[in-house]
């Protein structure tokens, strides 16, 4: 098996092009796509929720099949899927066949973004995985960091079509050959994975621990999808020019990253458990801040950038903690499906209340929504107490 310090950087690199490449495409591509196109705006950003939704249906499969056979075919498989996906968005004559690619495209985010991957180390490493699951969210911190100035670039010089083209030419020629050459094979695993109280895949889905642990997930994946869209748009509802909008909303960026080093210089001292209710209650804290119109605007921003960025690690290493390595794989198919469903759903949900309800209105339900959070966890760890120690 390659080392540690092989496998680490070479799917960090393989999530920085899929992050890039998927989630945050959007961001830079959008607009210049309904310009040269005269498609509707909403159309194209919905082709993402469209792939997070065919993400989340796939999850659980994914999940259970690197539990079986690990994730190095899975992984390979997700950036040819992507480079496929992109290659059908680069080439598209009309709106329906865009919104095609984005099927091929959300498949290929299921098998190549976090969740495969901490499944991937988690098969890899068992229990001893939590280090390099925390490692490898450093790598992803920096997706949008890396290629949105790399879309903005090409785009500019290329134009939208060949931007899509030169990703996908990326994944074939960077992003599969790590998958291939540095994620080691692992042999066929022999744990029976069904039984009584689960679903076939081994997962306790009626479970207390299990239940709490997803509901939070999903109240945390609303809150981001619809953060990460429409932070600008509340915080100039909250008096900010667009300027200082765009400042602002640049800080959570550094935060995550901030948090997570924070996080690894822990070296593993405390439980995931502590990491997730740290994340839980910085996000709570910052979106109050944010709902009640104080004046700590910055402080708001980086709290919620900083617990969102240790959210990410908590994501994949509470499950490791709570249900074991044997297990972990397809608990975290099982997981990612109501996550990213309401990770896909929130940004449209928040643009109609935005414009029904009010910015003011749609803070409110986002601090709501995080104080459910906090709820949440705390009953969590009461669930989480009496399981059987592993």
């Amino acid at each position: 098996m390659r080392p540690r310090w092989q496998v680490i950087p070479a799917l960090g690199v393989f999530e920085i092009l899929a992050w890039g490449s998927s989630y945050y495409l959007p961001a830079v591509l959008a607009l210049p796509i309904a310009t040269d196109t005269g498609w509707p705006l909403p159309w194209i950003i919905g082709g993402l929720t469209v792939g997070l939704l065919v993400s989340a249906a796939a999850s659980p499969w994914i999940g259970a099949t690197i539990g079986r056979a690990g994730g190095r075919a899975v992984l390979a498989s997700g950036a040819v899927l992507l480079a496929s996906g992109l290659a059908v968005l680069g080439s598209a004559a009309n709106l329906p066949t865009f919104l095609a690619g984005w099927l091929a495209m959300g498949l290929g985010m299921g098998m190549g973004l976090y969740d495969p991957a901490f499944a991937t180390l988690g098969r890899l490493y068992g229990s001893d995985a939590r280090s390099a699951i925390t490692t490898l969210t450093l790598w992803g911190g920096f997706a949008s960091t890396v290629c949105w100035p790399l879309s903005a670039l090409l785009v500019d010089h290329l134009g939208w079509r060949a931007t899509c083209l030169v990703y996908a030419a990326l994944h074939l020629l960077v992003s599969l050959p790590l998958a291939l050459r540095f994620i080691p094979r692992v042999p066929p695993s022999t744990v029976t994975r069904s039984g009584p109280g689960s679903d076939g895949l081994g997962v306790p889905t009626g479970d207390r621990t299990f239940l709490v642990l997803a509901a939070l997930l999903v109240v945390s994946g609303a809150i981001m999808g619809l953060v990460s869209v429409h932070l600008l748009t509340l915080l100039q509802a909250r008096g900010e020019t667009l300027a200082a909008a765009v400042t602002l909303g640049a800080m959570v960026g550094p935060a995550q990253v901030g948090a997570r080093l924070l996080e690894m210089a822990g070296r593993e001292r405390h439980h995931p458990l502590w990491t997730l209710r740290a994340a839980v209650v910085l996000i709570a804290v910052g979106l109050c801040l944010l709902a009640f119109e104080t004046s700590a605007v910055a402080v708001a921003v980086v709290l919620y950038g900083a617990g969102n960025g240790i959210l990410s690690i908590a994501r994949g290493t509470v499950p490791l903690a709570l249900f074991g390595p044997e297990a972990y794989p397809t608990m975290m198919g099982r997981l990612a499906r109501p996550a990213q469903m309401a990770q896909a759903i929130a940004p449209t949900a928040g643009a109609a209340m935005i414009s029904y309800a009010g910015p003011s209105a749609t803070l409110g339900l986002l601090a709501v929504l995080a104080c459910v959070g906090v709820v949440l966890v705390a009953s969590l760890t009461i669930a989480a107490s009496r399981m059987p120690s592993r």
